[in-house]
């Protein structure tokens, strides 16, 4: 059987973290998507189309894994794509509430769809894309956080560089 699953996110900007999740994700699944949403509630430091290009381009050497941006409800998302499955990623306990409320609500509107959740790497565990650009915006370092493109993109966001 081959199952396609949805890895979804916002990845403004994508972090070591989730390629880390999405390339393991992908050593189990055919078909990767990683749905990248647009989300309004959030104010993203990169446009969605921006996201998806950076984020094709950091995933590339992956070849069952498709990047699609996304505007609609994440169920809808996952059915019209043929997924079975929703792939999410838990950092820490903190994160298993609204983890588990969000596949409570998935599985209400679409219960042909699973959740299934995957822990992070224990390097990866503390990385989050809002704590990227805080350091970033302060011109720290952000190399060992995130894939060296995206480091180069967030120096020229926040200072022209």
């Amino acid at each position: 059987m081959s199952i396609r699953v949805v890895f979804p996110g916002t990845f403004d900007p994508i972090t070591n973290g989730h390629v880390d999740l999405i390339e393991r994700a992908a050593d189990l699944f055919a078909v990767v998507l990683v749905g990248i949403a647009e989300n309004k509630n959030k104010k993203p430091l990169f446009s969605l189309t921006e996201r998806v290009a950076m984020v094709q381009a950091v995933l590339s050497h992956i070849p069952n894994v498709k990047v699609l941006g996304f505007t609609q409800l994440l169920v809808d998302f996952a059915t019209e794509n043929g997924a079975s499955a929703i792939i999410r990623g838990l950092r820490a306990v903190a994160d298993f509430e609204y983890e588990f409320q969000l596949a409570n609500m998935n599985r209400r509107m679409a219960p042909q769809i699973k959740t299934l959740l995957l822990t992070t790497s224990e390097q990866n565990s503390f990385i989050s894309s809002t704590l990227v650009k805080e350091v970033a915006m302060h011109k720290g370092n952000v190399v060992e956080f995130v894939p060296p493109a995206v480091a180069d993109k967030l120096r020229e966001r926040f200072f022209g560089t």
